[in-house]
């Protein structure tokens, strides 16, 4: 379900809910997604609530059940372990502030409705239990592959790492 804080004429939410559809098969991500497309302001909110950063951002990703990590016997006497991410499977929210998009969009030399879709992937993969900030290039990966099937531009990890010398 797409919902829309911010009327614009750019974005088809037709095309937006068949987009975040496919994305989420893409995944692997059951259950229902809800997107809200809204201001810098409302972000900015939710961006400090969540995440206690006091700036709006362009995608935020709630997943709907948080994984739990795997119970050990109190028999075992090994080490622990460090806790292993699971897998979600089961739906969340995806919030979007259209005017972050729309500069992106600019910066990137895309129309709004490809950088919206860009950022819905990235956020249903991170509603899949992905994190590129802790995995190792596993979901720049994964992202970069999905990306390329869907026909979209750079994705918002690449965008953020400085390219490396030597790198084209």
């Amino acid at each position: 379900m797409i919902v829309e804080r911010r009327k614009t004429k750019d974005l088809s939410r037709l095309a937006l809910a068949r987009f975040a559809n496919q994305a989420q098969r893409a995944a692997g991500l059951r259950g229902e997604v809800n997107i809200l497309l809204t201001s810098n302001a409302e972000m900015q909110r939710l961006n400090l609530q969540f995440r206690h950063k006091d700036e709006s951002t362009d995608v935020l990703s709630f997943p709907a059940g948080r994984p739990q990590p795997e119970r050990r016997s109190p028999r075992t006497r090994q080490r622990p372990q460090p806790e292993r991410r699971i897998r979600s499977t089961a739906g969340g929210d995806i919030a979007i502030a259209l005017p972050v998009a729309r500069r992106q969009a600019a910066a990137a030399g895309h129309d709004l409705l490809t950088e919206v879709k860009v950022l819905i992937l990235h956020g249903m993969l991170h509603l899949a239990g992905y994190d590129h900030e802790t995995d190792g290039g596993r979901m720049r990966r994964l992202e970069q592959k999905l990306r390329a099937g869907f026909h979209l531009h750079a994705g918002l990890i690449e965008r953020s790492v400085p390219a490396r010398a030597g790198r084209p």
